[in-house]
């Protein structure tokens, strides 16, 4: 919305070129939706207290340390939701095709896990939206979002599955790509699902992975420093980086409230918006694997779950003492703070080694 202000006055009053820049615009976002988390928060969580009464439910399996946690209500993505939308249409370029492409799996995702959460608490119980019911809705939004990807780009670059480090090593998945991607997008999705279990666990590394996919929209759709990296130029995915930075933003905002003790969680609402949008992202930038890298800390949580339920079926045993696997950590004698911090700090390391590979060629 701004931009346009941008273009059209700039040359009546020279200030308003400055919406003309993405940086720029990308820095207001931030700004923009941390204002609006700060401003709305307070309003929307104690409107979510009174309607959900008792709150998200607690595993009665769970740490001990949760039980202190019953009451605290659940859905707080929408704030995080409501700052990145308003934030987005501000200031991104409306033109962009991505722009929509990743806003829609956003709001999508996030109605997704809204009903999921309100079934959650309208129960009160951890049996939300039937588990096939869900992902399919999930594969059909992010399937549509990855068939408006490979239209818009340059076929087959488009529908092509490319390698970091390897700068010419790509391969044409054809119509294939619409289910890899859309796996992609899910998989994002659900495994930052699975890492929201702890107060601010799951936030901050979002944040880190937004912060690290909004640099690689920003060089990916910049044919300068795309060319100068030899990554590969997706011409319009640098706008995506506004709502990375709207992203960053709304997760500080949505920090103050959830860090220790929370007065809200982020819930299904949330977290299922925040992976598909990183999952989206990463689709259309082309980098599909380097989000395995960067996300490794949510693959991490995933894939601690597949083995805990693949080694119970097949053997009755555990491998873990609960699965995600900040739970283990918590049952091995870890404080909450602890795993926390520690897993941020895996992140961060995660983050810097999936951006080097943006000069590893």
């Amino acid at each position: 919305m701004l931009y346009y202000l941008g273009q059209e006055l700039s040359s009546e009053i020279s200030a308003l070129n400055l919406f003309r820049y993405l940086t720029f615009r990308t820095v207001a976002a931030l700004v923009t939706s941390a204002f609006v988390v700060f401003l709305f928060g307070p309003m929307i969580i104690n409107a979510l207290r009174l309607r959900q009464g008792r709150g998200q439910p607690i595993r009665s399996d769970g740490p001990e340390t949760h039980f202190k946690k019953v009451g605290t209500p659940t859905m707080g993505g929408l704030i995080i939701l409501c700052g990145v939308i308003i934030s987005s249409l501000f200031w991104a370029n409306l033109t962009s095709v991505y722009v929509w492409v990743v806003l829609m799996v956003t709001i999508g995702f996030g109605a997704i896990g809204f009903y999921d959460d309100y079934l959650k608490v309208s129960s009160a119980t951890h049996k939300g939206f039937g588990g096939h019911k869900r992902l399919f809705l999930e594969f059909i939004v992010a399937g549509i979002a990855c068939y408006v990807i490979m239209i818009n780009g340059e076929i087959p670059f488009s529908s092509s599955l490319t390698f970091p480090v390897f700068k010419d090593w790509i391969i044409d998945l054809g119509l294939f790509f619409i289910v890899f991607g859309a796996f992609v997008i899910v998989g994002a999705g659900n495994a930052v699902n699975l890492t929201d279990g702890l107060d601010g666990l799951a936030i901050v590394p979002v944040m880190i992975a937004a912060a690290s996919f909004g640099l690689i929209a920003y060089l990916s759709g910049n044919a300068i420093f795309s060319s100068y990296l030899q990554i590969h130029f997706v011409q319009g995915t640098g706008e995506v980086a506004v709502i990375c930075g709207a992203i960053i933003g709304a997760g500080l905002g949505f920090l103050w409230f959830n860090a220790p003790p929370a007065a809200i969680f982020m819930g299904d609402t949330g977290s299922l918006a925040l992976g598909g949008m990183i999952g989206t992202t990463a689709v259309a930038t082309k980098h599909e694997i380097v989000l395995a890298i960067i996300g490794g800390l949510f693959v991490m949580e995933a894939m601690s779950v597949i083995i805990q339920v693949a080694s119970f079926r097949m053997t009755g045993k555990r491998v873990f003492k609960m699965a995600p696997i900040h739970h283990h950590f918590e049952k091995l004698g870890w404080t909450e703070s602890q795993v926390v911090i520690r897993f941020w700090i895996i992140s961060v390391m995660l983050a810097l080694i999936g951006l080097a590979t943006l000069k590893l060629r």
